[in-house]
């Protein structure tokens, strides 16, 4: 069962030149994110193209991914489904492939409104017995979980986090406030996590995290161990590269950080293509100045890591 803290990576879905997955380049990329340090691993996201993947293409991903990763990090199934009947499906399913939890989105292409919506999620809820984090993403679907709904969503105890991409930093002061822990926060807007992280935020699902882990984690790291001045440094750094991942493009932008960091390639599954020309040397200007200017994370830093590790066991 996830805690619902620390850092989880928003995985993206690697392809072949064939389009076919690239379970070499994703095992890759898990084990640098477990080497990193994070908490759990989320599969199926927008990042991770969920609604260009095949159920057989998720049920992959999720065995392998299950298969890989060490005892302490939870697999994570993303539901971004059009029907009720579809994402119980889907709830059914990532029960039989033995995920620890869940990340619900609201309905798909059809703009539920607030009866509606929570309706949708406690069916889905009341489903099964997984733990679930309400992803609440207004700006990108076009739907907003208010307090009020989640005061509703009290009722269903296995709804216990939510990835919090209102952009509305108080947000989390304001969900605090009224819940208490109730509800696990983790922010799910790179350009707003530390700021989150600093107003109470449990965690990060992380979109850059997949080019730049040990960043990732380390900015975590400091913020939880009050060293604010080291962790801005970072974040100050990591800012323009963060950027990348609040634009529509933000699958292509992050897997060309990937193919830049050894972590992955650029294929992505159409309708998207590759970048190219003025955009792709744009993007790769960010980059590649990002990477040349990369901080050197000094060993206190992971010591730091390996430390926290040990207190959150005891």
């Amino acid at each position: 069962m996830p805690e619902w803290k620390g850092i989880f990576p928003a995985l993206t879905t690697p392809f072949t030149v064939k389009d076919e997955l690239d379970l070499s380049m994703f095992e890759k990329n898990l084990n640098a994110q477990m080497n990193a340090g994070v908490s759990g691993v989320i599969i199926g996201g927008s990042l991770g193209e969920a609604s260009t993947l095949t159920t057989s293409e998720k049920e992959t991903l999720v065995k392998f991914s299950l298969e890989k990763t060490n005892k302490g990090i939870a697999v994570i199934l993303n539901i971004a489904e059009s029907s009720t009947s579809e994402a119980l499906q889907q709830a059914r399913l990532a029960k039989e492939w033995k995920v620890q939890g869940l990340m619900l989105l609201p309905p798909m292409r059809y703009k539920s409104d607030e009866r509606e919506t929570v309706g949708y999620f406690k069916t889905i809820a009341n489903a099964t017995d997984l733990p679930i984090m309400i992803y609440n993403n207004p700006v990108d679907y076009k739907i907003e979980v208010t307090p009020d709904m989640f005061q509703e969503l009290t009722e269903c105890k296995n709804i216990t986090a939510v990835k919090e991409s209102t952009r509305d930093v108080s947000n989390v002061t304001r969900m605090k406030n009224r819940f208490g822990d109730r509800y696990k926060i983790l922010c799910g807007v790179d350009t707003i996590a530390m700021e989150e992280l600093l107003l109470g935020a449990d965690g990060w699902v992380a979109g850059l995290v997949n080019a730049f882990p040990e960043e990732t984690v380390i900015i975590y790291n400091l913020i939880r161990s009050g060293m604010i001045e080291e962790a801005t440094k970072i974040y100050r750094w990591f800012m323009p590269l963060l950027e990348l991942d609040i634009h529509p493009k933000l699958v292509q932008y992050i897997k060309l950080a990937q193919a830049q960091t050894g972590l992955g390639t650029e294929y992505v599954r159409a309708p998207r293509l590759i970048l190219t020309g003025e955009e792709r040397k744009k993007i790769l200007k960010i980059i590649n100045d990002g990477i040349a200017s990369r901080p050197v994370m000094k060993l206190k830093y992971h010591g730091l890591t390996r430390e926290m590790e040990k207190q959150e066991k005891k």
